[in-house]
């Protein structure tokens, strides 16, 4: 694998990781109404949930996630119910300035974690990336270290495409200072995870 086949390897998945899309968008409201740490802890998961596929795709395993339809279908509406269930928190939650919110304990970072590796387990598109993709990028052959490489490369592009989602709505959070100001981006959010729950779910 050479170095232009890479970048352009690193080009495409960034389109793909920054795109606007329920994840990012999941991202960015876990900041803002819980902190950095929460929506970190989304993109985690998230970032699990990609490498999984691509070790299916790797070993061409994708035609058995294809065949595990209905586990997937569970997995992208138990996450889809849950981010609708956290937006209608966030919609009735009463305003707390950032100072006085109390940090998200490990106990709902591991959830939160586990929400982002389920939606993307249950995300139809992944797999369709990796099949049109690999092809082009590896050929016929994939070996450890072709795998070891993409590994890498996505790891990089999703630090920067999750770190600048946070970095921009943890400086968004910084500009709450009144209860009033805080309750309007709590229904903001809210009301975006909402949108992204359903998104997931009219996912086909």
């Amino acid at each position: 694998m050479d170095l232009a086949t890479i970048l352009a390897f690193a080009a495409a998945f960034f389109v793909f990781a920054a795109s606007p899309g329920p994840d990012n968008m999941t991202i960015i409201a876990r900041t803002i109404s819980s902190g950095p740490a929460s929506g970190i802890a989304y993109g985690a998961g998230t970032v699990i949930g990609i490498l999984v596929f691509l070790m299916l795709a790797a070993f061409g395993l994708s035609i058995i996630a294809a065949k595990m339809a209905f586990v997937m279908t569970l997995l992208r509406y138990g996450g889809a119910a849950y981010l609708i269930w956290m937006g209608i928190r966030l919609w009735t939650a009463v305003p707390v300035v950032p100072e006085l919110q109390p940090v998200s304990d490990r106990r709902g970072l591991l959830t939160i974690f586990a929400t982002g590796i389920a939606l993307n387990l249950g995300n139809p598109k992944m797999p369709l990336f990796y099949m049109a993709l690999l092809p082009n990028v590896v050929g016929a052959s994939l070996t450890s270290a072709h795998l070891g490489i993409l590994i890498a490369v996505i790891l990089v592009v999703e630090f920067v495409v999750i770190g600048g989602h946070v970095i921009l709505a943890g400086r968004a959070r910084g500009l709450l200072r009144t209860p009033r100001i805080v309750r309007r981006v709590n229904r903001a959010a809210g009301g975006v995870m909402i949108g992204a729950g359903v998104a997931v779910v009219a996912t086909r």
